[in-house]
């Protein structure tokens, strides 16, 4: 497919759907500069923030908590009110953006996290890690860990970051594309740490952001179908590793360069996909390589999907999406 046409799927789509994704976009290249910078006050105005409620929204009240003042790294805590006395799992959630943009407090991803507390139940950690190019990699990837680890410690001596119906020894780990990329390798670092408390026992890799020096069918044959294309990841790659290739194992996980993950005790891990994802291809390799590295492995596929169609709540598939979701938390739980 030749960039800029549409395939029958993408046009079958909600027309107020289609003009939203194309505008994030194009929005986002505004703010991209040729020399490999950003305009942040451009992108002030994408990342359209919304602040904490202590008084409970939709079912769930949020608070927000500072990790490490010194590289402003903090996160926001979703509680689902309804669920005050129920043992609850952990989902440590990476928002999406390219590992450039967005943020925990945007109001798509607040309003995703409150969704999610809710429909697994769930207590949701959106963890506010730096953004590239001014922190390139591996500072999202530092933070995202060390969010773990600050989680794992005790706190004696301060205020607990948690309530106290949540159980981090059942956490998984969760993200949208760039968080996709995050979460796994989060997980795979999580899998060879001594950790006192917490356990990660389960990965939701939402369209995770994976890529290649090699061009795959899907990205040639959806390029032009919003909101990503081939120029717009090589740019986002160039950010946040700009002195490596892209078959680097932070970018291409199960490529090449990958790393040996069948004698570590990596968690299972659920593949969402969309069909109209150009990054569709490298999602599937990975679910691929995590069951024949002999983990275990689900891929869910929605087949008229786009990148991120997870943010738009009205879509039935994104409704479906919670419950494929809760219903893969449950049977995790089950065996552990």
């Amino acid at each position: 497919m030749e960039s800029g046409t549409k395939s029958p799927a993408w046009l079958a789509l909600p027309l107020k759907t289609r003009i939203l994704v194309s505008i994030l976009g194009v929005a986002t290249d505004i703010p991209r500069r040729k020399d490999g910078t950003v305009n942040r006050c451009l992108a002030k105005v994408l990342d359209c923030r919304t602040p904490p409620t202590p008084k409970p929204r939709d079912g769930v009240k949020t608070y927000d908590v500072v990790v490490d003042p010194a590289r402003k790294l903090s996160f926001r805590v979703f509680i689902p009110i309804d669920y005050a006395v129920e043992d609850l799992p952990v989902v440590v959630f990476f928002h999406g953006g390219g590992f450039v943009f967005l943020s925990p407090a945007m109001k798509v991803y607040d309003a995703v996290c409150r969704r999610f507390a809710k429909g697994f139940p769930a207590i949701i950690v959106s963890v506010d890690y730096r953004l590239a190019p001014e922190h390139p990699y591996p500072a999202p990837h530092d933070d995202s860990f060390d969010v773990l680890k600050f989680l794992d410690d005790d706190h004696e001596n301060s205020s607990k970051p948690l309530p106290e119906n949540v159980n981090i020894s059942r956490c998984f780990v969760a993200g949208d594309s760039a968080g996709g990329n995050l979460a796994h390798h989060v997980a795979q670092r999580a899998s060879e740490f001594n950790f006192r408390r917490l356990k990660v026992i389960g990965v939701l890799a939402i369209q995770p952001f994976f890529g290649g020096i090699e061009r795959t069918d899907s990205e040639i044959r959806l390029d032009g179908t919003p909101p990503l294309s081939m120029k717009r990841t090589d740019w986002y790659w160039h950010a946040l590793m700009p002195a490596s290739d892209r078959d680097d194992p932070i970018i291409n996980v199960s490529g090449p360069k990958a790393v040996d993950i069948s004698k570590i005790d990596f968690p299972a891990t659920m593949v969402i996909v969309g069909g109209l994802d150009t990054l569709q291809d490298w999602q599937k390799r990975y679910h691929e390589w995590l069951r024949d590295s002999g983990k275990e492995a689900s891929l869910f596929e929605y087949p008229s999907m786009f990148h991120g169609f997870c943010v738009f709540p009205d879509l039935p598939e994104s409704q479906q999406l919670i419950s494929d979701i809760k219903d893969f938390i449950h049977r995790i739980l089950d065996t552990v």
